[in-house]
């Protein structure tokens, strides 16, 4: 018969009762041997991660975190790997091996061809007393009472725990050897963190001939031919040295126009506003949307200047949500 309602609720209880179990029982169970193993990763020259079936499905992800914070890492199926794949192994590399068992055949088989090559062996394994345990440099325990299969048999707690500590392992990794959040950034160039960390005003902003531009005591009625023709919403006001002293808006334009019925006389000194609000074109996308919104009246447009105050572009707040970050 299907479970009621109530008995569904009762057994995802279960389940998650026991998976906090496993993991509370994995952290009792930390020693030295995690610190041995950081050691180790630290030093190598790549990082191999191997297991079969449900632990191989663990070992891809736990691979690929270590990829994305820096370390050069990948999967290596241990059939595959005798029949061709271990070439990629070489003197210097280390190879975490998972297993809950740790008397899986596939597994046993590939570690002679792995000490061949003086890879150092990190076992994350849930049975100390087997031939990988006794056979790895480091042993990381990994056992559980048992699994959340209501038959004991389906890998559900155990890979839970070997996750939590590939994790805990790539972790502490990452922190010994000094992994900045802009290094993880270089690795995800699309994701949020990437873009808030790697896009500059620089890579986005308008400059060289898409720049509304306007020399100091111009003509109010040419900046606003100019501001037609470039189609951002502003133009920048500059001296003879090329320095900004003034941006002219959309919104200034307007006012202008309901304030008198003959601009023909108008100069943009006066109309602009003095001395805007800039950004340097180094600064990063998250810092010029901050800039915009953090005043009492946000503001949509920002003239970008250079480190002489000589305006080289503009960047928009449209431009910045376009990027995605």
């Amino acid at each position: 018969m299907p479970l009621t309602e109530k008995e569904l609720l009762a057994e995802v209880s279960r389940i998650f009762d026991l998976n906090i179990s496993s993991l509370i029982l994995a952290k009792s169970n930390i020693t030295a041997e995690y610190a041995k193993a950081v050691g180790i990763l630290s030093k190598s020259k790549k990082i191999i991660v191997t297991g079969v079936g449900k632990s191989g499905l663990v070992a891809k992800k736990i691979a690929a975190t270590l990829s994305s914070i820096g370390f050069k890492s990948f999967f290596l199926h241990p059939v595959e790997a005798l029949h061709g794949d271990i070439g990629l192994v070489e003197n210097g590399d280390c190879c975490i091996l998972l297993s809950k068992s740790g008397t899986s055949e596939d597994i046993i088989r590939l570690i002679p061809y792995l000490k061949s090559r003086n890879v150092k062996l990190i076992a994350i394994v849930g049975n100390s007393n087997s031939f990988l345990a006794y056979n790895s440099d480091v042993i990381i325990n990994g056992a559980v009472e048992k699994e959340a299969c209501p038959y004991n048999v389906t890998p559900t707690t155990s890979t839970l725990t070997a996750l939590a500590i590939g994790d805990a392992l790539a972790i502490s990794l990452m922190l010994h050897n000094n992994i900045k959040i802009t290094d993880f950034a270089k690795n995800h160039p699309l994701g949020q963190i990437g873009k808030n960390l790697t896009l500059k005003v620089k890579d986005l902003m308008h400059k060289g001939l898409a720049l509304p531009i306007i020399k100091s005591k111009s003509l109010f009625k040419d900046s606003i031919i100019e501001i037609s023709n470039k189609k951002l919403g502003c133009i920048c006001v500059i001296d003879d040295n090329q320095k900004l002293i003034g941006i002219i808006t959309d919104g200034d334009v307007r006012r202008m126009l309901q304030e008198f019925d003959d601009i023909r006389n108008l100069k943009v000194d006066d109309v602009m506003t003095k001395d805007p609000v800039t950004v340097g074109t180094d600064a990063f996308l998250n810092e010029a949307l901050s800039i915009m919104e953090q005043r009492d009246s946000q503001i949509n447009v920002l003239p970008v200047v250079d480190a002489d105050k000589k305006c080289v572009g503009v960047i928009r707040v449209h431009d910045i949500i376009r990027s995605g970050i």
